[in-house]
């Protein structure tokens, strides 16, 4: 898996977790909801990290806690 697909997979796991749709954490979160489709259909490879804190926001989870998983945790080096 790439960063792109552990990010896409990390917002479903959010949502899923609240109960929310992808349209839903576009309202509480104050991204537009094509950003978010763009993120999840691969158009928007490298979300910026203001994106991501937003999301965070409104999941109300620090910006820690949406790295600090098993699939960012076991991401190889990009720079060797």
């Amino acid at each position: 898996m790439d960063t792109g697909e552990i990010i896409i997979q990390r917002i479903d796991e959010l949502c899923k977790e609240r109960g929310i749709t992808v349209n839903g954490l576009s309202y509480a979160s104050g991204v537009s909801n094509s950003t978010i489709m763009g993120i999840f259909y691969g158009r928007s490879k490298n979300p910026g990290v203001v994106t991501i804190k937003k999301l965070c926001d409104a999941c109300g989870i620090t910006l820690a806690q949406f790295f600090d998983t098993e699939g960012f945790n076991n991401l190889e080096q990009e720079i060797k």
